[in-house]
């Protein structure tokens, strides 16, 4: 089994619980970790075997850049289902996301939700 990370991916996305959330969008940080079913990423040097972090990359951005979510549950959990279907050899599939800009009445940093998918 191995891990692999890649951390605080930005996206400009439209997601939000309300109605000018989903039409101005914002910013979102986006950190994904994937664990392998096995030890083939490191015996075999193939990248069939691992993780392509640029493709991740680009499913995540895709996910995240054009579609749009009420929830960052439902957005994390989107990113982490589409990561197992297309990798059978990932074992889990984890995506924290972090938006800075939330409608809470009182000086925050960000809120963050994390979402692990299981391969079934």
């Amino acid at each position: 089994m191995a891990k692999v990370r890649i951390l605080n991916m930005m996206f400009y996305g439209f997601h939000g619980v309300y109605e000018y959330e989903r039409e101005q969008g914002q910013k979102f940080y986006i950190d994904v970790e994937i664990e392998t079913k096995d030890d083939k990423l490191v015996e075999s040097d193939e990248l069939k075997d691992g993780v392509d972090t640029a493709a991740v990359y680009d499913i995540v951005k895709d996910i995240t850049e054009n579609k749009r979510y009420t929830m960052l549950g439902s957005l994390s959990a989107a990113i982490g289902d589409k990561l197992l279907a297309k990798y059978p050899h990932f074992k889990t599939a984890m995506a924290r996301i972090r938006k800075p800009s939330v409608p809470i009445s009182g000086p925050i940093d960000y809120v963050e939700v994390e979402v692990v998918r299981h391969q079934k």
